[in-house]
């Protein structure tokens, strides 16, 4: 009977102390707080019950593929409750929030797995390169292509191939270098475009990119832009026109594709036409490049492409305006171009006003433009029947008219 009464005073002891010890988790929270804690804890422990680690990272795949990233963070940070230190899970809760735009917790997650694993899994650092700036995005860069370069290493020995492509590092490619090559190459363009041996490092970053992909669009761009840069204008042009012919022909391909022909093809040829089509805002870039190197067609052709896609963006009416404006010295175009130049240059003017853009030399140049080329009869009926305060209407109605046509 002692013994029992002993061994009861001592489990009460214990259970006394526990709960000491969760109550001490909860102090300074409020009442709401700790119910909040305590059903989340509940929460995780049902989970861990019911669906493993692999059970949820399948349901938060799922939900990714159908671009549903909310109900996939839920998934995926349940996941990440049972197991604290999964990098595949960091990994994919790190871009599941980039995804929905929520950078600082995007970082911390990346950060959290570069303590966990700093020398395994390139995504991570890409990122953390991306949302810094400087020198220190330069060093995220540099981290993330050394992992892909011992990577890529072990994918080369065929017994350490299934070793090397994990979850946290699938499948490293020669692209994939090539382009953080190209990350670090821009950096050095822009933010530390005064530091001295910019030039030196940025040239330096353009070679390796082209030494692990020699056709990326982006690093033959980025060496014609460096070229123009130095005055070396024939050389850029040559690598301007490689980067844009490694693309702008599948886009024309895709665009004049009929729907008996887009039925025929397999979805992989679809993918990888999508696939090389450089980003939105590069493409811009390339226009401008364009129109530097005096390639006035090429530079409408991707100007005009870039309106089918998006048509609210100020800066392709600009360069629409100013393309045209360059070539109104043409015989028997004159005329012509001006119009052209006028109409791009007021729907440019308008859409700034509307979209509330900040960009003031980008506004003086249009005025400058619009005051040179002067009034023309049709534009003065525009301007007469579209005040700007009606600019919502005017691209409103405007998007309705091409969809009845549709």
């Amino acid at each position: 009977m002692c013994g029992q009464s002993k061994s009861k005073k001592s489990n009460k002891s214990r259970r006394k102390q526990k709960s000491r010890s969760e109550e001490s988790g909860l102090i300074g929270l409020s009442g709401q707080e700790r119910v909040k804690l305590k059903m989340q804890e509940k929460a995780k422990k049902k989970t861990a019950e019911k669906y493993s680690v692999e059970q949820l990272l399948e349901k938060t795949e799922e939900c990714m593929d159908n671009f549903d990233f909310e109900m996939a963070q839920l998934f995926c940070q349940r996941a990440l409750d049972l197991e604290p230190t999964n990098l595949n899970t960091l990994d994919m809760l790190g871009n599941i929030c980039a995804e929905l735009g929520n950078e600082e917790k995007a970082k911390q997650v990346f950060l959290r797995a570069v303590a966990l694993s700093p020398e395994e899994g390139h995504s991570k650092y890409m990122y953390l390169g991306q949302v810094h700036s400087g020198m220190e995005a330069v060093q995220y860069f540099g981290k993330g292509i050394e992992a892909m370069l011992n990577a890529l290493e072990k994918q080369t020995t065929p017994a350490a191939a299934a070793a090397a492509i994990s979850l946290d590092d699938p499948g490293v490619t020669n692209k994939d270098i090539s382009v953080a090559f190209c990350s670090i190459a821009e950096i050095f363009f822009t933010d530390l475009c005064m530091d001295d041996g910019a030039a030196e490092k940025c040239k330096e970053a353009i070679d390796k990119a082209l030494q692990y992909d020699p056709e990326n669009p982006e690093a033959l761009q980025l060496m014609a832009s460096y070229l123009f840069s130095i005055e070396k204008t024939q050389e850029g042009k040559e690598f301007l026109m490689r980067s844009v012919a490694a693309w702008l022909p599948s886009m024309q391909k895709k665009t004049d594709q009929t729907p008996r022909e887009k039925q025929g093809d397999g979805a992989q040829d679809g993918d990888s036409l999508e696939n090389v089509f450089p980003p939105y805002e590069s493409r811009i870039t390339t226009t401008k490049l364009l129109i530097e190197a005096e390639e006035y067609e090429l530079a409408t052709e991707i100007l005009e492409s870039l309106l089918e896609e998006d048509d609210e963006v100020v800066q392709v009416w600009y360069l629409l305006g100013w393309v045209c404006y360059l070539q109104v010295e043409k015989p028997e175009e004159t005329e012509a171009f001006k119009d052209s130049a006028r109409t791009y240059l007021t729907k440019a003017k308008k859409l700034y006003v509307k979209v509330k853009c900040d960009d003031s030399p980008m506004l003086e140049h249009m005025e400058q433009l619009l005051a040179e080329l002067g009034p023309g009869e049709d534009l003065l009926d525009l301007e007469e029947d579209l005040p700007l305060e009606n600019i919502d209407d005017d691209f409103v109605e405007s998007s309705d008219d091409e969809a009845m046509e549709q």
